[in-house]
């Protein structure tokens, strides 16, 4: 076992998929904590399928500029477009013209449906949008290791270093806003650690997936934490445990990283939550004496 671990550790390719993991599963939620307490949980998934139409354009512009390698600028065209949907769905949902869940569908169908169009157009098929859609891992290079940790610590100095301020928005708006916060300023920074978050997740669990490995994380935290602070850092802990221990896990069986880190998700999920069930459920059937410093007074006897 331990040479086998030390194969998979030797591996060039596995430390890149190593190194990117870990810092996927610190960043993704860090800023899942702050679209969990705003109700925005899906706001992951529509800027993912925003950045697949990103994808597309830098497959275009790749190929107009007569690139060696047709997805080179792929990655940086995933970024601008996901920050572009990112702060057009911030600015639509502040104005109230269109309501969030309205706006999100906008940017479902919109991105999957130009992401698919922009590429044909580009040359390519559907078929090579599917490592962005769900991970390839593999095919991670030593450029988007040093591009994943660029954008994930900028991540994370902006969504841990600006947690109280953000946190302030994130509660409660209006006394935010009353407090002379810069709540548009504040929003619209969320909405672009969110689409940098996307990104930066796009190569490890795909881009169908990032909002799971956002959300399902800080999910756990909540059900055995009570305060925002430890609901990150928990949050963030199993983030690293579960894309680490997914990719381990399909370096010796051959199934996707994005769908195994997931499952990991959901399933850690699961349990706390059926064991904290029944720890309550213990807890409410054993007798409990509010004052056990104090002997009993009354004494109940059968007749």
């Amino acid at each position: 076992m331990i040479a086998e671990l030390t194969g998979m550790l030797a591996d060039p390719l596995m430390q890149r998929a190593l190194v990117a993991a870990l810092l996927v599963g610190l960043a993704a939620p860090v800023i899942g904590t702050y679209l969990v307490q705003r109700r925005l949980s899906l706001l992951g998934d529509g800027i993912g399928h925003v950045a697949l139409t990103g994808v597309a354009i830098g497959w275009l512009v790749g190929n107009v500029m007569g690139l060696t390698e047709s997805d080179a600028l792929a990655v940086p065209g995933a970024v601008v477009a996901a920050i572009v949907g990112a702060v057009a769905i911030e600015l639509v949902r502040e104005r109230g013209r269109t309501s969030g869940d309205v706006a999100l569908a906008l940017l479902f169908y919109g991105g999957i449906a130009g992401g698919v169009l922009i590429i044909s157009q580009a040359g390519g098929t559907s078929a090579n949008l599917m490592a962005y859609l769900f991970g390839s891992i593999s095919t991670v290079t030593t450029g988007d290791v040093w591009l994943t940790v660029v954008l994930s610590v900028l991540v994370l100095l902006v969504g841990v270093g600006l947690r109280t301020a953000l946190f302030a928005i994130c509660h409660d708006e209006e006394f935010a806003r009353a407090a002379g916060l810069p709540v548009r300023a504040l929003n619209i920074t969320i909405a672009v650690i969110a689409a940098l978050t996307v990104t930066v997740a796009m190569r490890v669990v795909g881009l169908l997936l990032v909002s799971a490995l956002m959300i399902v994380p800080v999910a756990v935290a909540q059900l055995v934490t009570s305060s925002f602070r430890r609901t990150m850092a928990t949050a963030m802990g199993l983030g690293v445990v579960v894309c680490v221990s997914g990719l381990s896990i399909t370096y010796w069986q051959d199934v996707s990283p994005g769908a195994m880190i997931v499952v990991l998700a959901i399933a850690v999920y699961a349990v706390v939550a059926v064991g904290r069930s029944l720890i309550g459920v213990t807890r409410r059937r054993s007798p409990h004496d509010p004052h056990p410093q104090v002997a009993d007074d009354v004494h109940l006897t059968p007749r």
